[in-house]
This record gives C-alpha cells, sequence and structure tokens, in this order.
C-alpha cells in the first residue's frame, strides 16, 4: 500500500477519534439532558463519519474494488442519529426534565 494512502486513512482515524472522544467528553460534561444529547449526535456522528470513510479508503485499496458498505453505514448513520436526538429531545420536554440556567431557550416556557 503507498504510504500517502496510509497517511490519508491514519489521518481520518485519528480525526474521527478525535470527534468521538469529544463526544464521548461532552456527554460527561454538560450539565443537562438537552446540553448532553448534543455532545453525541453531532461529535460522534463525525467521528464514526471519520472512522467509516478512513475504513472505505483502506478496503478500496485492499484490489477488492470500491467498497460500499462503508457508504450504506454511514448513510444510516446520518439519517438516523439527528431523528433519534430529536424524537430524544421532543420527550424530554413532554415529561419537561429540568434544564440548567446555562442551556439557551427555555424548551416549554
Amino acid at each position: 500500500m503507498p504510504f500517502w494512502i496510509e497517511l490519508l486513512v491514519s489521518v481520518f482515524l485519528i480525526v474521527g477519534s478525535a470527534f468521538a472522544l469529544v463526544g464521548a467528553i461532552g456527554l460527561y460534561r454538560l450539565p443537562d439532558f438537552f446540553t448532553r444529547l448534543h455532545g453525541p449526535t453531532k461529535a460522534t456522528t463525525l467521528g464514526v463519519g471519520g472512522i467509516v470513510i478512513a475504513s472505505m479508503i483502506f478496503f478500496s485499496n485492499q484490489g477488492n474494488g470500491l467498497s460500499l458498505h462503508e457508504v450504506l453505514i454511514t448513510l444510516f448513520l446520518f439519517l438516523t442519529a439527528p431523528v433519534s436526538a430529536h424524537v430524544l429531545a421532543k420527550a424530554a420536554m413532554q415529561q419537561r426534565l429540568p434544564y440548567t440556567a446555562k442551556t439557551r431557550g427555555k424548551p416549554w416556557d
């Protein structure tokens, strides 16, 4: 495998892992449900996307042709993550979960 492809795969793996780490830290550190929901749905989606792109580049270069499994995984991820976050936020608003003063906007006022 050429060095530049290994470098490209490594960059996507590191960037994807960094986004996933930021999403996990956000889930742990943020104060209430509404802000905690933001970290995993945004940063972790980008993290998994970066890792899947690295996988697609790596396995496409192994000589088996273009790997489309990763494209389907990415499409599924980018379609389901926002929908599930929206459903969770709506359920939290219906339950009137408490939120901190730092949360912008008042979800049900």
